[in-house]
């Protein structure tokens, strides 16, 4: 085959594959009836996570009602959302019912004391400060700054990652009632 007749044959086999390329796609659409496709608007509601299993309920007396607004003022002074607020509470009623708990003898666990059950010799602070519930709170929230995506997580799960408890699971029981006291204090 001469050079000529070569190039000739070439040419005209990568016309066809060129052909093909640009004219496949469009050939294909072309027999694919038309659909009146219009933009739709989809609206995304970011709604509070669903409480996790069953849930528990207690009923407060004045301190306690006193330390709950001691934790939404402390979180709103952090300048925190109300999610962090419903964690702070929920984590506070499982560790000590929001009761500030001092030293309890043998029925103590380990050192652990105030609102959150925080011991001062895991850094949490002197028990001075720990038994201060805008302190404790504080501190608190200091921790659950500092677990990536804390606010889209299921609650016992952030406050798990800031506590370290031995009952990781326990802290959801109480999502409900956290969330229905920050509704009920949160402006107040």
């Amino acid at each position: 085959m001469t050079t000529i007749m070569r190039k000739s044959v070439l040419s005209v086999a990568g016309l066809a594959f060129a052909g093909g390329v640009f004219a496949g796609p469009i050939a294909a659409h072309a027999a694919t009836p038309a659909v009146d496709a219009k933009p739709v608007a989809v609206a995304v509601q970011s709604a509070a996570p669903k409480p996790q299993g069953e849930q528990s309920h207690i009923s407060l007396n004045d301190e306690q009602t006193a330390n709950v607004k001691a934790i939404i003022a402390a979180t709103k002074k952090a300048g925190l959302p109300e999610r962090a607020a419903v964690i702070s509470i929920a984590t506070s009623l499982q560790e000590s019912k929001l009761e500030n708990l001092g030293h309890l003898g043998d029925a103590n666990d380990h050192d652990s004391l105030g609102l959150f059950q925080q011991r001062p010799t895991s850094g949490w602070g002197t028990p001075e400060q720990i038994t201060d519930p805008a302190y404790s709170t504080t501190a608190f929230l200091k921790g659950l700054k500092q677990v990536d995506g804390w606010q889209d997580m299921p609650l016992t799960d952030a406050a798990q990652t800031v506590q370290v408890s031995a009952y990781p699971d326990a802290y959801a029981q109480w999502e409900q009632q956290a969330t229905d006291l920050v509704a009920q204090h949160w402006n107040s």
